[in-house]
């Protein structure tokens, strides 16, 4: 997909100018770029799921932390876990969707 500018100017509508994407010279950096996206993004969910169970513990032993702020951080460790999970179901549809195309 294009990566598009929107600059906006007052009293009118917004301008909407596309960018050319900067194409990877490699399929080699283009792999290498995916890896490094999909590492942070795992360290990201994982990242969530740390704090969720730190603040958990700390709540269990009865220090000082709010309920609210554990919900929060609970939940959105599960919301990071479950969108993971789906991403992951969807790339492994496509590979055995692309696994059964007749060349």
């Amino acid at each position: 997909m294009n990566e598009m500018n929107i600059s906006f100017k007052q009293g009118s509508l917004p301008a909407i100018t596309p960018q050319k994407p900067t194409p990877l010279s490699t399929p080699f950096k283009a792999q290498q770029s995916f890896a490094t996206a999909l590492k942070e993004s795992l360290n990201k969910v994982n990242e969530a799921q740390t704090v969720s169970d730190e603040l958990t513990v700390k709540m269990a032993k009865g220090e000082n932390v709010d309920l609210h702020e554990v919900m929060i951080a609970s939940q959105k460790a599960s919301v990071t876990l479950q969108l993971t999970l789906e991403m992951r179901n969807k790339a492994v549809e496509a590979y055995q969707e692309m696994m059964r195309m007749n060349i």
